[in-house]
């Protein structure tokens, strides 16, 4: 098992950097959402993705399955495809079989795991007239370098699915989308997945399952901190705790301190005391209105092109292109 001493040194001392920046941050401690996703997260965000409770996972799949080819009758020729945090790329095979009977496609997968990069090869790498070449890298890192590398008229299919704008702060989301933007042409086609509002009591419990799961993903952060940057957090002394900020229209995963305690970090040069009750902030989940999304695009250089709302699961995929 890998330990902070035999880690690369760049990482540890990126994630070390941001685990003291965030838990000393005064008012409320933070942890950034990206660090959940190390082997193990991955593996149980896997799992979270078939619980009955967590719709959103599938309801992605039935829209991009459904209209799949509806979507690409839409796309320009010839596109290729760059995905901002691929996970296994399971939801992406519709799509990408959809243009293979039209074309060659290029492939582009961009995540920092190398573990969800390999998954992705593993899952996507057998279909026809499709060439995969990934990226270990952060979103606007890598869809920079494939779109620098692509040949004069080429267009690119960008995917951002499965709600991940929703981590984002709505003023960050929009942000982001027009960083994304700025290295696109003309032409060029987003492809964003955003869940919708629903009843609270659904949106809870899609984040706080009986069977513990969603906790376990949360609780693996501070076991992440553990393994990688030697860390002596009890992760028995904190608990899960999903809740519904309703100013903001957004579920927050929390970790509470279940007691006063004291823990040390030693790649982090940090040693913290956590009250009773004190929490960590470790993700959040925006949703949104349909209309909210088309409004968010117009004003960020793309005009909305086609918009799919799921019938069981309020889920919505949009495809906008760059004006």
């Amino acid at each position: 098992m890998l330990t902070y001493q035999t880690l690369p040194a760049r990482h540890v001392s990126e994630f070390a950097a941001a685990v003291r920046e965030g838990l000393l941050k005064p008012g409320q401690r933070e942890l950034p959402s990206k660090y959940l996703y190390d082997e193990v997260g991955s593996a149980l965000f896997e799992a979270i993705c078939l619980l009955p409770e967590y719709g959103l996972t599938r309801a992605d799949a039935r829209l991009l399955q459904t209209h799949a080819q509806e979507i690409v009758d839409l796309l320009p020729s010839p596109i290729h495809v760059a995905e901002l945090g691929s996970g296994t790329g399971k939801k992406t095979r519709w799509i990408l079989e959809a243009l293979s009977r039209r074309q060659r496609t290029y492939y582009f997968p961009i995540e920092i795991s190398p573990s969800a990069l390999a998954a992705c090869e593993k899952e996507l790498g057998q279909i026809d007239l499709v060439s995969i070449v990934g990226y270990e890298q952060p979103y606007l890192e890598g869809l920079q370098a494939v779109a620098q590398g692509r040949y004069e008229g080429d267009h690119l299919l960008v995917l951002f699915l499965g709600s991940t704008i929703g981590n984002f702060d709505r003023a960050a989301g929009e942000d982001f989308l027009g960083a994304v933007r700025e290295i696109l042409r003309p032409g060029d086609v987003l492809l964003l997945g955003t869940d919708l509002e629903k009843d609270v009591a659904t949106q809870l419990l899609a984040y706080n399952d009986p069977a513990g799961v969603t906790a376990a993903f949360n609780l693996n952060l501070l076991g992440r901190i553990n393994r990688e940057l030697g860390a002596d957090f009890d992760l028995a002394g904190f608990e899960h705790d999903a809740r519904w900020n309703y100013e903001e229209r957004r579920i927050e995963m929390h970790l509470r301190s279940m007691q006063r305690q004291s823990v040390k970090i030693p790649a982090a040069n940090l040693r913290v005391m956590f009250n009773q009750g004190e929490t960590i902030w470790t993700e959040s989940s925006h949703k949104y209105r349909p209309e909210e999304v088309v409004r968010m695009a117009e004003r960020t250089g793309f005009r909305c092109e086609g918009q799919w709302i799921d019938d069981e699961w309020a889920f919505t995929q949009n495809l906008l292109v760059v004006e």
